[in-house]
C-alpha cells in the first residue's frame, strides 16, 4: 500500500521536475504550482429490505489516497503546464457476499469479490493564452451536461479535451470532447454508456460510445443573478440542451431567498429512443443558520432523463441514492439545513431532506410506480489543534418504492483529511 502510493508520488514529482527544468523562464511554473494529499477513509453499508433481493447487503470499508499536483504556467504568449492525479484505493474489509458498494474494484477472477487494492495515475497537459485554458488528458468535468461523480472512495475521471474561456467579464465558456471514462471503482478507461437506473424506459442499439461533445455558457448578470445554457451529445445515444437560472434575492439582514430553475430537452441520436423533457425548481430560504428548501421535478416525454453512466445528473432531485428521473415521474422535495456556526460551533453542519415521487410509467398493464427517499447528513470539520481540518461525515438514507426498484437502508461514514504538500 505505502509502496504503491510512493510510486504514484514519485512519478508525479519526477514528471514535474522534467517539465520545469526543460521549460524556459519557468519561475511562474514552479512558484504557482501546488500539491496536496487527501486521505479518505470510507465505510459503506447498504441493507436491501425487499424479500426477493438477490443480495442481502453491501458492506465494505476502504482507505483512499488522492495525490493532486497542479503546476503553474511557463512565461510567454502561450503558457505551458500540467496537472497530475494519483489515486489509490485499499481494501480494509469486504467479502464476496458483501461486495459491490462502489468503493473497490471487482476481481476479474473471483465472482463478486473485491481487489485488495487498485489505483491509477492521470496526467493532464494544459495551455494558457490570455484568460483561456485548454486541458488535454485526465479531466473531472463539472458542467450541467457532464458531472464527474465523486461520491465514493475515488472519483470518476474522464479522458479528453476541455477549453475554458473567461475572456468576457462575467462569462464562462466551456467546450470539449470526452472519449473515455474511468469509473469510481475501476482503474481502466472504457467507452461511455447511458445510465440504466430507475424505470426510464430507454432502449439503445449500441452498448457504448467513445465520443461525448459538450459546450456550456454561463453568464453572471449581477452578483445575484446568473443564467446558463449547456449542450451535451453522447454519440449514437442522445443530444441534450439544458438551460438554468439562479437568482439570490436579499430579503433583509441575514435572510435571503434563492431560486434555482432548470429545464433540459433530450432527444435520441439515431441509436436510441431517448425523448425527455425535464423541469426542476428549487427554492431555498436562508434565515441565519437555517435554510428551508422546497423543490419540484417533473419528467415528460417517451422516456426518462438521459445522462452518462456513472456520472451525476444536473437535477434538483438527484440525491444520495435516487435521481427521481423515471418516465413521467413527478417528485417533490422538502429540505432543511442548519449551520451550527450560528450558535458558536463552526465546522458542524446538519442536513435532512425528503423526496416523494409518483406517476412513474412502468409500461402497459402495469400499475403506477411510486418511490420516496429520506436523507440525513451530519458533518464536522475540526477547526483547530493537531487534528485541524480533519472532517467526519455520517450520511444516512432510506429508500422505498412500489412496483419497481429496491427498498434499502444505507449508512456511509467518511473521515477525510487533506495535507498540503506545497
Amino acid at each position: 500500500m505505502v509502496r504503491n502510493t510512493r510510486i504514484l508520488a514519485t512519478r508525479i514529482l519526477l514528471t514535474g521536475g522534467v517539465i520545469s527544468l526543460s521549460a524556459p523562464a519557468a519561475a511562474d511554473f514552479i512558484k504557482d504550482s501546488k500539491a496536496s494529499l487527501e486521505l479518505r477513509n470510507f465505510y459503506f453499508n447498504r441493507d436491501f429490505r425487499q424479500t426477493n433481493a438477490a443480495q442481502s447487503k453491501q458492506e465494505e470499508w476502504a482507505q483512499g489516497f488522492l495525490l493532486r499536483y497542479e503546476s503553474g504556467y511557463t512565461e510567454g504568449l502561450i503558457g505551458v503546464g500540467f496537472d497530475a492525479l494519483g489515486l489509490e484505493g485499499v481494501k480494509l474489509d469486504s467479502s464476496p457476499d458483501r461486495a459491490g458498494s462502489g468503493l473497490l474494484k471487482r476481481h476479474s477472477y473471483t465472482p463478486n469479490g473485491s481487489q485488495d487494492e487498485y489505483g491509477e495515475l492521470g496526467l493532464t497537459a494544459k495551455l494558457q493564452a490570455s484568460r483561456s485554458v485548454l486541458k488535454l488528458g485526465t479531466l473531472l468535468p463539472k458542467l450541467p451536461t457532464i458531472l464527474a461523480n465523486d461520491s465514493r472512495l475515488l472519483p470518476q475521471t474522464f479522458e479528453g479535451g476541455q477549453l475554458t474561456s473567461l475572456e468576457i467579464e462575467g462569462m464562462t465558456v466551456d467546450a470539449g470532447r470526452l472519449t473515455q471514462v474511468n469509473q469510481r471503482d475501476s482503474s481502466n478507461n472504457e467507452d461511455m454508456g447511458i445510465t440504466r437506473t430507475g424505470a426510464k424506459g430507454i432502449t439503445t442499439q449500441n452498448v457504448a460510445s467513445d465520443k461525448f461533445d459538450f459546450a456550456s455558457l454561463n453568464y453572471k448578470w449581477t452578483s445575484n443573478l446568473a443564467t446558463a445554457y449547456s449542450y451535451g451529445h453522447l454519440d449514437n445515444f442522445y443530444s441534450q440542451h439544458l438551460v438554468n437560472l439562479a437568482y439570490l434575492l436579499p430579503v433583509t439582514t441575514g435572510q435571503s431567498l434563492k431560486t434555482d430553475l432548470r429545464f433540459a430537452r433530450s432527444t435520441d441520436d439515431g441509436g436510441s429512443n431517448v425523448d425527455n423533457n425535464a423541469f426542476g425548481a428549487m427554492f431555498t430560504y436562508n434565515l441565519g443558520g437555517h435554510a428551508f428548501g422546497l423543490g419540484y421535478q417533473g419528467m415528460s416525454g417517451d422516456t426518462g432523463y438521459a445522462y452518462v453512466n456513472g456520472a451525476d445528473a444536473f437535477l434538483v432531485n438527484f440525491v444520495q441514492i435516487g435521481d427521481f428521473a423515471s418516465k413521467d415521474e413527478k417528485s417533490w422535495q422538502v429540505r432543511y439545513d442548519y449551520n451550527f456556526a450560528a450558535i458558536g460551533v463552526p465546522g458542524l453542519t446538519f442536513m435532512t431532506r425528503y423526496i416523494n415521487g409518483d406517476n412513474i410509467d412502468l409500461g402497459s398493464n402495469r400499475p403506477e410506480g411510486k418511490e420516496w427517499e429520506r436523507d440525513t447528513d451530519i458533518g464536522y470539520v475540526v477547526q483547530s489543534g493537531p487534528l485541524k481540518n480533519v472532517g467526519v461525515k455520517w450520511r444516512n438514507a432510506t429508500v422505498r418504492s412500489t412496483h419497481f426498484g429496491s427498498d434499502l437502508d444505507e449508512n456511509r461514514l467518511i473521515v477525510s483529511y487533506t495535507l498540503p504538500i506545497w
